[in-house]
């Protein structure tokens, strides 16, 4: 049976679709959630894709913590469904305490769009299997608020356990302590990074390289083999 990823849509995002043909080439099926609705539609994953819910109003992500969809999501998610969080789905993540710490302003007060060098730091989760540690990536980056941040306990934390995912190379694009690009929960089935994978799963597009890609094919190699 062909694994189901569901794809979440708020008002204001931008990379829905794209992440769904980012599942569809991995081999799984995409399914479209709208944030109105509780109903997940018993798929076997869910993505937060990248975008400006709400028009990122009081804070990015503040809003749509609060949909209709993130009760089902918030405690699926705690039951053990793989959840990744890109970009705006990042911040939505650490809005509903998915994940620790939250995201500032970049610390240079623009918008940036570029390719971004990452290490992986944790290649055991649900969504970075098909990676290795310490493998280095090219991953599009594209934010305004994407500086993370958590108190000295959180960070230590983070380092201690291993649950930092991802680790920015060569040049903090937005300030993020520690370099820190993306991290995992405690179980490992709720990832969040700010890059956008689901632009680099193509030789055509984004980096010209399909860095992306292990991010899907990761979380359908954990769905199949459970």
């Amino acid at each position: 049976m062909t694994a189901r990823i569901g794809v979440v849509t708020f008002p204001g995002s931008l990379d829905d679709r794209d992440t769904q043909r980012a599942i569809r080439l991995a081999g799984a099926e995409p399914v479209a959630l709208w944030h109105k609705d509780k109903d997940l539609k018993q798929v076997d994953a869910v993505v937060l894709c990248g975008g400006f819910s709400y028009g990122d109003y009081l804070r990015a992500g503040a809003i749509a913590r609060f949909s209709p969809v993130m009760e089902s999501v918030i405690a699926q998610a705690k039951s053990g469904l793989p959840v990744l969080g890109i970009c705006n789905g990042f911040q939505i993540l650490t809005e509903a305490h998915l994940l620790p710490g939250g995201m500032l302003g970049n610390d240079h007060l623009h918008f940036i769009c570029r390719d971004q060098k990452l290490r992986v730091e944790n290649a055991d989760t649900a969504w970075t299997a098909d990676y290795s540690a310490g493998q280095e990536i090219h991953i599009p980056l594209k934010n305004m608020d994407g500086r993370y941040v958590a108190d000295q306990y959180t960070l230590d934390k983070l380092e201690a356990e291993g649950r930092v995912a991802f680790r920015y190379l060569d040049f903090n694009p937005n300030g993020s302590l520690n370099d820190i690009a993306g991290i995992t929960n405690e179980a490992g089935n709720v990832v969040g990074l700010m890059p956008h994978p689901e632009h680099a799963v193509e030789p055509l597009i984004g980096t010209g390289r399909t860095d992306g890609l292990p991010f899907f094919t990761s979380i359908l190699k954990k769905l199949v083999n459970a």
